[in-house]
């Protein structure tokens, strides 16, 4: 919890002394980084199994997960629940909260976007954490280049994308999809969406899509699992 929490008061404190970045309030970014951290540790306590899946490979213990008559990924994603991450969901409901109760003409209706735009965020994560798991079929050990997506993700995607720069923002709006759960539906929050804004409302339902590819690589990689040779 107090981990989250100075992660949370660094933002207070570079608004306290800037007012805004690129227009957007702390009020605007709050929800922003609220959204984002509830998913990722959300995901944290959900799917742990697949952060830890390469020792799984490395004991052997994958053989056995092979031989039950359940689907892998089920297997994985039961296999370990954190339950250590609840202070940082618990910080993050808190502020997530707040920015709330701060948003200007808030209503029902943009509330359950909040709430789709957090159960978006947790598919995105859920995905990536994936993807980082089915590299152990052909590397054994994980690759720490996935932490760049997973935990530097979270960094990230805690502020509005459009402030890194057009190329950025495509990037993690269109490949990895931390745009979709968060930044689109915070134009249509703030009213800021022009055009067809109630697209940008439903963009967290397109966020979610990201977790097909994911499990594709998935069932690929346990597909072609060669076994320890126990």
């Amino acid at each position: 919890f107090l981990l989250a929490f100075f992660a949370y008061l660094g933002i207070w404190v570079l608004f306290d002394r800037f007012g805004n970045i690129r227009g957007w309030s702390l009020a605007e970014v709050s929800l922003c980084f609220g959204v984002t951290v509830t998913a990722f540790s959300l995901t944290e306590c959900l799917a742990r199994g697949f952060d830890l899946f390469s020792q799984m490979i490395v004991r052997g213990d994958f053989d056995r997960v092979m031989l039950r008559p359940r689907a892998t990924i089920v297997q994985v994603l039961g296999s370990s629940m954190e339950l250590s991450k609840v202070g940082r969901f618990a910080q993050s409901l808190l502020v997530l909260g707040l920015a709330i109760s701060w948003m200007p003409d808030i209503t029902p209706l943009k509330v359950g976007i909040v709430v789709l735009m957090v159960i978006s965020g947790v598919f995105v994560f859920t995905g990536l954490f994936i993807l980082g798991a089915s590299v152990c079929f052909y590397t054994v050990q994980g690759l720490e280049v996935i932490n760049v997506f997973t935990d530097g993700g979270r960094e990230l995607a805690s502020y509005p994308v459009d402030i890194y720069g057009r190329g950025v923002a495509r990037f993690f709006t269109f490949v990895i999809p931390f745009g979709c759960f968060n930044y689109l539906p915070l134009l249509y929050i703030t009213g800021r969406a022009s055009g067809f804004a109630p697209m940008y409302a439903l963009a967290p339902l397109i966020g979610m899509l990201f977790i097909v590819p994911c499990i594709l690589v998935w069932n690929h990689g346990a597909k072609h699992y060669l076994s320890t040779g126990s």
